[in-house]
């Protein structure tokens, strides 16, 4: 009976988890539109969730992000809505297969990376304000990276003739775009995370909320 409850507070948590970053996906907060793509702080609450509650909640948040995302970017389309939403597809059924994945598999992947890192710097014994930072930094890089780094591999022509240039001229487009947008998401994810993830394990623990971090020494 014990461990029923203890997986019906961990599925409540994770929803109220996903319900922020439903809310955060459609505020201007949450999807910052500008000229060419949408720059987002969504996954602060995958990565916070990650750290909570573990790898797999992490991934749960992370498909909720990338369902939001496929959802805006079908809604309201920008010029860069064909590698996020497969009903924006250009190339046909393939395409589609690689908006998915870019839109959920890549938003998944910060929430499994973000998880996993917090465990192994928890392991590692490295201190908690420390290990927040890091991976809240690192799991926003993981956002940038494999969204941008998958438009690079899968989209590389339809992404040039988006921005009417060379498709030679693409790579460089997508390190701007990594060192532009993707290093001072980072460096506001590590700092949200910090100070809203020291807040939120206290809050658990005073709660006797099941957390991954339940186990860090006081």
């Amino acid at each position: 009976m014990k461990e029923v409850r203890h997986d019906t507070r961990w599925m409540v948590s994770v929803a109220l988890m996903a319900a922020i970053v439903i809310v955060l996906a459609n505020t201007p907060l949450g999807m910052i539109q500008l000229p060419i793509i949408k720059a987002t702080t969504v996954h602060i609450p995958v990565i916070i969730g990650a750290i909570l509650l573990g790898p797999s909640a992490g991934a749960i948040l992370g498909a909720v992000f990338g369902v939001c995302s496929l959802i805006s970017n079908t809604m309201a389309p920008t010029l860069l809505s064909f590698a996020f939403s497969p009903f924006m597809s250009t190339t046909g059924l393939l395409g589609s297969v690689k908006a998915l994945w870019i839109s959920v598999g890549c938003r998944m992947l910060i929430g499994i990376t973000a998880g996993w890192l917090f465990i192994l710097l928890e392991r590692l014994k490295v201190n908690q304000l420390a290990a927040l930072a890091i991976t809240g930094f690192a799991g926003s890089m993981v956002n940038t990276v494999s969204v941008m780094g998958s438009i690079y591999l899968l989209f590389a022509q339809q992404y040039a003739d988006a921005r009417e240039v060379g498709v030679t001229a693409v790579w460089g487009l997508i390190m701007g775009t990594v060192t532009a947008s993707g290093v001072p998401e980072a460096v506001a994810a590590a700092i949200l995370v910090l100070a809203l993830g020291k807040i939120l394990i206290q809050v658990f623990r005073r709660m006797n909320m099941p957390m991954l971090c339940a186990q860090i020494s006081k």
